[in-house]
């Protein structure tokens, strides 16, 4: 059985090498367009940055190496063209050259990835991506032509954006970051998001939000803001959209996501021909529906379902959650499943908990502060979504959702695991088991809270603002309007306060909760902020950052 691998870096060489370790007889051939194959495409923006120092560790296989190791014909600088669906067959073009050449097969495994989104940037304009080896070698050469500071400006705030900010910034370079959108990282919801655009600020970016790229100057690029900014280098991060254009042609079918579509196995509407990596759409684990996620381990994971296919062993691919990281100057963000913003798009009901954790006991030194934020379907309890901000132990608190969401865990059963403990790692109660309580809690109608966005039409209506914590604490910073009745004082001050329905908050949300109690069991109508003080912040300063608030930044009371 001859298999030709269109592709070859995360998904098409996955699936070549399990091919080999499943069938030691098979034919095996891959065929890339680019110069390198299986390189390491995420580590890019951090050899632009210094933080890997050697190119060549980059790239993780050479076509001489897969050869030796795999005995796969691997073919760089060779593109294929048009697939003969009933010859079975493909065009392929050497790129050099120009001259072609036609290949047979029994088995077509589409992996051409992802092609940078193009017509959002202005024609004329010279731009470069940070998606292939060649990009990061004219980047650092450009760089390294410079006389005196360079200047950059990154179109697009997403994960590749940012990393190519904290690498350039690392690398002494003045970066302007520019954003079509309200927010930085645009996956996050706003609030969550907040942190981020903080950050970038202290590392000295020049962030520009609503704003576009219109056209060259003179040293730089105007913006649609009208001022013109320096650029030695301007790099297109605006995203990138599913390489479809080979498939289409053949007359494979392109699911309503715009990705190729397959089912369970990777095979597409031919049984001849499996598709795998960003070009493909994959099954949503919250609803079921297709959807674009361009994330490496899915590509290599679906590699090996496919090649398990291809060799008799199938498995059902297993849905995608959309599990992803990122780091920026210390800083973690990662998430998991659907965001608000996405959740309201679909107007679905749903609850929502904020909590913000330390990483460990507060006691053992080095403790570093996380924002965390959990999507809960209010029927079910089942878990929507999940995003963490903040320093140590994001990384490990995202995996453990992830995990949970996987396993068909509740948000209430979060309480129920039972995690490591040591103070220099974690606190008796984990984050995690803290959001389990404060989840089990609503799920119960222990407590009721009120979201920060929907703080100002509450208090519209008449309900009135307890601020709960010290009064150190409130002088150093309130909500306007509010007033001061410290924790340790409500009991006694319960008649002092004014009829009407109350919300109450503290820092960050603990205190709130225990005030609430009090004053629900004292007969009072209250709600605690959830989050308090600190998501409010946040999402009062994400809220000043846009210039109008669109229809969906409501939530839908669950």
């Amino acid at each position: 059985m001859k298999t030709i691998i269109v592709g070859g870096v995360a998904g098409g060489m996955s699936a070549a090498t399990r091919l080999r370790r499943l069938d030691e007889t098979a034919d095996i051939s891959v065929f890339e367009r680019g110069h390198y194959v299986s390189f390491a495409n995420c580590g890019l923006p951090y050899y632009v940055g210094g933080v890997i120092s050697d190119r060549g560790d980059l790239l993780l296989q050479t076509p001489e190496s897969l050869a030796a190791r795999f005995r796969l014909d691997v073919r760089v600088d060779h593109e294929v063209t048009a697939i003969d669906r009933d010859a079975k067959t493909v065009t392929v073009r050497q790129t050099r050259s120009g001259a072609e050449t036609t290949e047979s097969y029994d088995r077509l495994i589409l992996a051409a990835g992802a092609l940078a989104r193009t017509g959002i940037t202005p024609a004329g304009l010279a731009t470069r991506t940070l998606r292939t080896v060649d990009d990061v070698d004219h980047i650092t050469a450009l760089l390294a032509g410079v006389t005196g500071q360079a200047s950059a400006v990154v179109i697009g705030a997403g994960f590749i954006g940012l990393e190519a900010v904290e690498n350039l910034v690392h690398r002494g370079v003045h970066v302007t970051l520019v954003e079509f959108g309200s927010q930085v990282f645009g996956p996050f919801d706003a609030e969550m998001a907040a942190p981020i655009f903080d950050e970038l600020l202290v590392h000295g970016v020049d962030v520009r939000l609503n704003t576009t790229v219109v056209a060259s100057a003179d040293g730089g690029v105007e913006l649609s803001d009208g001022s013109v900014v320096p650029a030695d280098l301007v790099i297109d991060s605006v995203g990138v959209l599913p390489d479809t254009s080979l498939a289409a042609r053949a007359g494979i079918t392109i699911g309503a996501s715009g990705g190729i579509q397959v089912d369970g196995s990777q095979q597409t509407n031919d049984p001849s021909i499996y598709a795998v990596g960003d070009g493909v759409e994959k099954i949503d684990a919250i609803d079921g529906s297709g959807v674009l996620i361009t994330m490496a381990g899915l590509a290599n994971r679906h590699g090996r379902a496919t090649a398990d296919s291809i060799a008799g062993e199938p498995g059902e691919a297993s849905p995608a959650l959309g599990t992803a990281i990122l780091g920026l100057f210390g800083l973690t963000a990662a998430m998991v499943g659907w965001s608000e913003k996405r959740i309201l798009g679909q107007g679905r009901a749903h609850r929502v908990v904020h909590t913000h954790p330390a990483s460990h006991a507060t006691y053992y030194p080095g403790a570093e502060g996380m924002s965390m934020k959990l999507l809960i379907d209010p029927v079910t309890d089942a878990i929507l979504g999940a995003q963490i901000v903040g320093g140590s132990g994001v990384d490990k608190r995202i995996d453990i959702l992830a995990t949970a969401m996987t396993g068909g865990l509740t948000a209430s059963a979060l309480t129920r695991l039972e995690l490591a403990y040591a103070p220099q790692y974690s606190s008796a109660k984990d984050p995690i088991n803290q959001l389990g309580y404060v989840a089990e809690n609503l799920a119960a109608g222990t407590t009721r809270a009120l979201q920060w966005h929907e703080l100002a039409a509450a208090r519209d209506a008449g309900a009135v603002l307890v601020d709960v914590r010290s009064a150190g604490e409130f002088a150093a910073g309130n909500i306007p309007g509010a007033i001061n009745v410290p924790l340790d004082e409500i009991r006694e001050r319960l008649p002092d306060l004014p009829d009407g329905p109350l919300i109450v908050h503290c820092q960050v949300g603990q205190r709130g909760h225990t005030a609430a109690r009090i004053l629900s069991q004292g007969g009072l109508d209250v709600r605690n902020l959830d989050g308090g003080y600190r998501t409010w912040t946040a999402g009062v300063t994400s809220l000043s950052l846009m210039p109008t608030r669109d229809s969906n930044s409501e939530r839908i009371p669950a």
